[in-house]
């Protein structure tokens, strides 16, 4: 702790949220934050303090840039995670500012000198291993069931789950459509952020049993009551395992709703719905339509493969290639036994074809007068040829 930091010596100052969750679970603290009880904007701005926040007022430190917030109340004026009222003042203790905070874990405070100040029981359900909501003011904000789902997809590899009251609250905030409220980008900033965690598929859980997946994503919903939908988990639980990129483990679990047997375009439907990136979109719509193909690898024959290479672009992005790759073999492993061999040596076999196709370029049939589209048909016959050698080394 900053003891003698002449910046915030005199203040009252805490470290609070994330940072002392962590600590007390033993895991690596990444990032600090602070509150600053009786203080004013005027007094952080005269100790050299940045302000940053535009709706309450939050200030960087000049050499750390981490935040300190004054303490404030908020009262609910309006519907969505916007209509807050803020109140920042001197008078705010540290306790009512621990009263507006979602979750009893991310509750509690630490004095300069270490001591831990916790009026909601936040160690305890630490021990618990519960994520339960300080009071019923959560309800206000829907953003929070999404919090409450990624915090879950965080720690549920250390036992953690949603208190079975902060479920029920939940349930109650959908049936009176607050979920409805949401705005495309926080949905998809807050899902985003899940899938990068080492148990995404408890994000999903929790929206599903409170059903909040059913108003966000109804298609995706469906699909997870399903037996394609519970092989898209293991292979998002493969993605993870892999620390696969976020496209990755976009498309594994996504991937189904975009194949040629899905119906009223759902992968398209639910990408613009939460303005998903261009990368994640892409690759969960390659990645539905060519599966098929890459699982039929080797016996469809240099033709089938080529085109596949080609679908994915692998012949001008690698980058791209690769992570279809990576995709595909996930959710062939989650097909079942012998599945992940099978997998291995489609995606070997692909991208030894592809490397060996790369290799044809147009130069040497230009230099013997072939021009235009003839050029074209003699680097894919010559594509063709090598990769025919590629599949015959299988056999």
């Amino acid at each position: 702790m900053m003891t003698d930091d002449p910046r915030i010596a005199g203040l009252d100052v805490y470290l609070v949220g994330g940072a002392v969750r962590d600590r007390l679970l033993g895991r690596r603290v990444t990032e600090r934050d602070w509150v600053v009880v009786g203080a004013t904007p005027e007094t952080m701005l005269e100790r050299g303090f940045r302000p940053v926040g535009r709706d309450f007022p939050v200030f960087l430190h000049p050499d750390t840039n981490e935040e300190y917030a004054l303490a404030r109340t908020e009262r609910k004026t309006a519907p969505g995670y916007h209509g807050f009222a803020i109140h920042a003042a001197p008078g705010v203790t540290l306790e009512q500012d621990l009263l507006r905070r979602d979750l009893t874990v991310n509750a509690m405070a630490e004095t300069p000198d270490g001591q831990l100040v916790d009026p909601l029981g936040g160690h305890e359900d630490l021990e618990r291993r519960t994520l339960r909501h300080v009071s019923g003011a959560f309800a206000e904000d829907p953003v929070r069931i999404l919090r409450l789902a990624r915090f879950t997809a965080r720690y549920a590899g250390l036992g953690f789950w949603p208190a079975e009251q902060t479920m029920d609250l939940c349930r109650r905030m959908v049936a009176e459509g607050e979920v409805d409220t949401l705005v495309p980008e926080r949905v998809w900033q807050e899902w985003s952020r899940a899938l990068m965690e080492r148990r995404p598929e408890a994000f999903l859980q929790v929206l599903q049993d409170c059903g909040a997946l059913a108003r966000l994503a109804p298609a995706l919903a469906c699909l997870l009551e399903t037996p394609a939908g519970e092989r898209a988990l293991l292979a998002l639980d493969e993605a993870c395992q892999r620390e696969a990129p976020l496209p990755v483990r976009f498309a594994v679990l996504t991937a189904d709703l975009g194949a040629a047997t899905a119906t009223d375009n759902a992968l398209p439907a639910l990408c613009d719905a939460f303005r998903v990136p261009a990368a994640c979109a892409d690759l969960a719509q390659r990645l539905g339509r060519w599966h098929p193909a890459f699982e039929q690898v080797p016996e469809s024959g240099a033709e089938q493969v080529l085109s596949l290479i080609e679908a994915v672009d692998g012949l001008r992005r690698t980058e791209r290639f690769e992570m279809f790759l990576l995709a595909a073999e996930c959710r062939s492993i989650a097909g079942g036994e012998g599945a992940s061999g099978r997998g291995r040596r489609a995606a070997d076999l692909v991208r030894q074809s592809r490397d060996a196709a790369a290799e044809v370029t147009g130069a040497p049939f230009a230099a013997k007068g072939l021009k235009g589209p003839d050029v074209g048909q003699a680097v894919r016959q010559a594509r063709l040829e090598r990769i025919r050698g590629v599949l015959s080394d299988v056999f």
